[in-house]
């Protein structure tokens, strides 16, 4: 699955009216929190990396992330590219390109 069927298909579990950005962006701070908090455990107090939770969080962030985007209208695609266009200017001796882009 690529991000921009991500999107596509989270959008499908998306409810709400005219508050949908402000749900969506207190619930990306919440639940980058949680991601957070599984991170403190492992770091802090001695618990083992929680995979299975931390690959549930990051879900959860992802999800929030997509529908910001795509009451945007900005595709997931969109949102890579110029990431990557900004490392490479941010970091140009030090990023790699792999064989595969």
């Amino acid at each position: 699955m690529d991000f921009n069927q991500y999107q596509s298909l989270a959008n499908r579990t998306l409810y709400g009216s005219e508050q949908v950005l402000t749900n969506c962006a207190l619930g990306l701070a919440s639940e980058t929190g949680e991601v957070l908090e599984v991170i403190q455990k492992y770091t802090f107090e001695n618990h083992q990396l929680d995979r299975d939770e931390l690959v549930k969080e990051m879900g959860d962030v992802l999800w929030y992330l997509s529908q910001i985007a795509e009451w945007a209208d900005i595709s997931f695609e969109e949102v890579a590219a110029t990431n990557i266009e900004m490392l490479k200017n941010r970091y140009p001796d030090s990023y790699k390109i792999s064989s595969n882009g």
